[in-house]
């Protein structure tokens, strides 16, 4: 399953790296990864104007959009959108941290998964 990390790179800026997480065949119940142990999960909707300046993540956290899209600019100037069904790893919680927008002035429905540590995936 792939899924866009932001992290806060050596000179404090954040940046975007693509992470593909191994899924593993369990038969007829499907693939499944490696358990992640979450300390909590936050429900947000915001509006089709939203514009949150630079910011770095409150916590590391899964970001799953199901409607809509917002658009995130890191700190070395990429900016990519992501849409329903996307998962964005919010890892940045040093630094500057990124930009947040709302994409077509389009209300959007998110789910935030707060991890506990980093020692699960290994990444930060």
């Amino acid at each position: 399953m792939n899924v866009t990390r932001i992290y806060t790179g050596e000179d404090g800026e954040s940046h975007f790296e693509d992470v593909n997480i191994p899924l593993f065949d369990r038969g007829a119940i499907g693939k499944f990864s490696t358990v992640e142990h979450a300390s909590g999960v936050i429900f947000r909707e915001t509006d089709g104007s939203y514009n949150y300046t630079w910011h770095p993540a409150p916590q590391r956290q899964y970001v799953i959009t199901i409607e809509g899209e917002v658009e995130i600019e890191v700190g070395d100037g990429t900016i990519r959108q992501f849409g329903a069904g996307e998962v964005l790893l919010a890892e940045d919680t040093t630094g500057r941290g990124h930009i947040s927008r709302a994409v077509n002035q389009q209300p959007r429905k998110s789910i935030f998964v707060t991890l506990d540590r980093c020692e699960t995936t290994g990444w930060g």
